[in-house]
């Protein structure tokens, strides 16, 4: 069973019929192989600007730690994407998309380990295209961790986390739904393009890393907490920015199929909706913060914002009218202003703020499905957000723990205080302005 099939609920086509029976053989060809091209081509682009994505989390990032960080974040960020490719490539992909299942469709068997192509004209696209395509997504996923648990974990045990992270927790997780699994055959829970089997994914890691490691040294001293500004506000703008036109490719090419009429409307659709999502997003955090905090905007928090919007329609693109993607993008915002300071009163220190934008977004994007599809339920939307939590939040716990007593995933005060990009790497990020 091809990806395509397995990411159903779609109501689209990836191969057109033939419009006549008089239609010779040859114009049929024609037409499959037309198809085909434009499938793969929509999952190829549409990998590329995903990819991109990578470069804006780094941006983001590297402009929301301080600037004694800001090159280990970096290599962080160039080193995850290598690490989630090659272990994605080993086991992930047969996990997400497996041969068979067992437990009812919550455990699947990989068909093959290590993946390669098998390239056919009746998949309807090229197999590495559907592979590239999947594969940029889990680097999303690792992408959220990085930025939480900034400036104070240890290098080598976040990439073996990550290495798990791509090779069993999160193709779990989408094997569920994408992979045929029993949240799609069970419950008809409704993911489109992954605000929960991603983004909520990522954001469930994310957290279990931030209690084990802890916060940052001098975060919460005193029992007050203690602003740490980031470095390079401009540089988050235009993280921001990437990852705003990430997102068409993330959402868009999550179409599965551009060979069409019907299919590539529905992708110019969902450009749209995807858009206004974030412009709902950013403005009403923009106004939120100014109500809070007595007329200031916080640029951070519009960031996230937009972030937050973008996470909220990513589970249902299409369906919603404009309006409806800007209301929800707007709500996403306000979660996130809402949630920054709730993590800091129970001393949860995410440094970029990626749980709010990410698993609480995630949350409420998912739960929100079933206000314009009317294929997707709120029990099985409960049942999908309730699932992946609980499994994530166990798998990642056991493996942060189990990095924490062997290698240790915590560097030292005195670390900290000097800087990772010292510590950890011996490079510095602005060697002129360092003393």
């Amino acid at each position: 069973m091809q990806t395509w099939m397995k990411r159903a609920g779609r109501g689209v086509m990836l191969l057109p019929l033939a419009a006549g029976a008089g239609l010779s053989a040859m114009a049929q060809e024609a037409s499959a192989v037309s198809a085909y091209v434009d499938n793969s081509y929509l999952f190829l682009i549409g990998g590329l600007i995903v990819m991109f994505m990578a470069a804006g989390f780094l941006c983001l990032e590297a402009g929301l730690v301080r600037s004694k960080n800001a090159s280990m974040q970096s290599l962080k960020n160039v080193g995850l994407f290598s690490v989630a490719g090659l272990m994605f490539w080993l086991v992930g992909y047969n996990v997400g998309y497996p041969g068979s299942t067992l437990a009812a469709g919550w455990i699947g068997l990989p068909a093959e380990i290590p993946w390669s192509p098998s390239e056919s004209l009746d998949t309807g696209y090229a197999a590495s295209s559907d592979w590239f395509f999947q594969m940029v997504f889990v680097a999303t996923a690792a992408s959220i961790v990085s930025g939480t648990v900034a400036e104070r974990v240890k290098l080598w045990p976040f990439l073996i986390f990550t290495a798990v992270l791509a090779a069993f927790i999160y193709p779990t997780v989408i094997s569920w739904e994408w992979g045929g699994g029993a949240l799609d055959s069970q419950f008809g829970f409704s993911d489109f393009a992954g605000s929960t089997l991603v983004h909520s994914t990522g954001g469930w890691a994310a957290l279990m890393g931030a209690l084990i490691i802890g916060p940052r040294a001098g975060k919460y001293f005193g029992g007050t907490i203690n602003p740490m500004p980031g470095s390079n506000i401009p540089l988050a703008a235009l993280g921001t920015f990437i990852l705003w036109f990430g997102w068409f490719g993330f959402n868009g090419a999550s179409q599965l199929a551009a060979g069409t009429f019907d299919d590539i409307n529905a992708v110019a659709t969902i450009f749209a909706n995807t858009n206004m999502a974030a412009v709902g997003g950013v403005l009403a955090a923009m106004i939120l913060t100014a109500v809070l905090y007595k007329g200031k905007v916080d640029p951070t928090m519009a960031f996230n914002g937009a972030i937050g919007g973008l996470v909220s329609i990513t589970a249902e693109p299409l369906a919603p009218s404009m309006g409806m993607a800007v209301a929800i993008g707007a709500i996403g915002g306000i979660l996130v202003v809402l949630t920054v300071p709730l993590l800091d009163k129970f001393k949860i220190d995410d440094v970029v703020g990626a749980i709010p934008a990410h698993l609480v977004c995630g949350i409420w994007g998912t739960m929100i499905v079933p206000l314009s599809n009317g294929d997707a339920s709120y029990f099985g939307q409960l049942v999908g957000v309730v699932a992946t939590g609980v499994f994530v939040c166990a798998t990642s716990a056991i493996v942060w723990t189990l990095l924490k007593v062997t290698m240790g995933v915590r560097v030292s005060d005195e670390d900290q205080q000097v800087g990772l990009d010292r510590a950890e790497t011996g490079v510095d990020s602005y060697p002129e302005f360092a003393s």
